[in-house]
């Protein structure tokens, strides 16, 4: 079944990024006030440099709001040893290659950088990678596409 991804009502929706492809992953996720805490985390595990390079990468970028859901003390800890657990769940959140809405199928699996697996969901209530809610989609940068989600997506689908 192909998947059909509907826009998110409008008071769902991130700050509309500076839509100009020649902007990298990192630097179009700058220009997104709603991506502030996944920047500071990307910066804190030391990735930027490689979510600049060449690429592609198919980045699914929380919300502020989806770390804020973690809690201050989780992310406080994440933040104190960011090349430990952090670095693995950014990773998970970042699959090779460019995947665009229209490529999402129910039941399509993707193996991220992080090693393990995601797995996608298609249904009459939306599209999303594990528990996370895809909200806005199809955010392209010079060396891939940014997918925007509501949670975290901690938990390698089994």
């Amino acid at each position: 079944i192909d998947a059909v991804i509907t826009p998110p009502a409008e008071e769902e929706m991130a700050d509309e990024p500076m839509m100009e492809e020649s902007m990298d992953i990192v630097d179009t996720a700058v220009s997104v006030d709603d991506f502030s805490t996944l920047v500071a985390a990307v910066q804190a595990a030391d990735l930027a440099g490689a979510l600049k390079g060449e690429g592609p990468f198919t980045v699914f970028a929380p919300t502020n709001s989806a770390f804020e859901a973690l809690g201050a003390e989780t992310i406080n800890a994440l933040l104190a040893d960011p090349s430990g657990d952090l670095t693995q769940i950014l990773l998970y959140h970042v699959v090779p290659g460019k995947v665009m809405a229209a490529d999402v199928t129910d039941g399509l699996m993707a193996e991220t950088l992080q090693g393990s697996t995601v797995a996608f969901s298609v249904s009459a209530d939306g599209v999303m990678i594990n528990d996370a809610n895809i909200i806005q989609t199809d955010i392209e940068t010079s060396n891939g596409v940014i997918q925007v989600i509501d949670a975290e997506i901690t938990r390698p689908h089994v």
